[in-house]
């Protein structure tokens, strides 16, 4: 079953109205930040290219819902063949072990000057905008993860992919990378079993909070 999961106890004209309303939420809210981020969005693509050389946008490859490649719309808060960098990294055993754990690296050398600053601020997030106006991804939901990630889910990885990724949700409003990676598979997992319009709004509400806070961006 495709559908997209949702609380237990939920009638099907219930369900389908959640997921109406969430894809009509979603075009509209987008639409309207797209509109109202374009001075944001001329000034942050200014910034980067002065501080460093590369393009402005960076395009991430992710797994979407059931398991559709997507590509990840990002600012770049990287610098210029990073992802080649990244080999030479992991030749330390530590960050290593860092990296398997955690798919990131806490004091990662190849973030620019400017893209500390974006990424504290989620700013670096705003390209997903593009993401939600193609129907790849949704305003609140898990976050979609590298191909690597969807094994940590073992059992449960099915469930995890029976949702569409979000650009914030349960675990990215709720410590986010100050959260170890069991943490994490248990809070999107939360999310997918509880999903309902009032956990969204929630959501939102503790996204803005975490947000002007810095809380657990890295």
């Amino acid at each position: 079953m495709n559908d997209e999961a949702v609380s237990v106890g939920t009638t099907i004209s219930e369900k389908s109205f959640y997921l109406v309303f969430k894809r009509v939420f979603d075009l509209f809210i987008s639409f309207v930040f797209f509109i109202f981020f374009i001075p944001i969005f001329c000034i942050v693509g200014l910034l980067i290219k002065i501080d460093s050389k590369g393009p402005v946008f960076y395009k991430h490859k992710r797994i979407g819902k059931n398991g559709k490649t997507i590509y990840l719309y990002k600012f770049r808060s990287m610098y210029k063949d990073a992802d080649k960098k990244l080999d030479e990294l992991l030749q330390d055993p530590k960050l290593k072990k860092e990296w398997e754990e955690n798919y990131k690296l806490n004091h990662d050398p190849r973030i620019t000057r400017v893209g500390k600053i974006l990424r504290i601020t989620s700013i670096d997030e705003l390209p997903q905008i593009i993401n939600i106006l193609k129907g790849d991804m949704s305003l609140i939901g898990p976050r979609p993860l590298v191909e690597g990630e969807i094994e940590k889910y073992g059992e449960n990885k099915e469930k995890f992919l029976s949702v569409t990724p979000g650009v914030t949700g349960w675990w990215a409003c709720n410590g986010r990378s100050c959260r170890t990676y069991e943490d994490r598979i248990r809070l999107e997992l939360y999310y997918v079993d509880h999903m309902s319009l009032w956990l969204d709004i929630k959501i939102m509400f503790k996204t803005v909070i975490a947000v002007i806070k810095g809380h657990g961006a890295k």
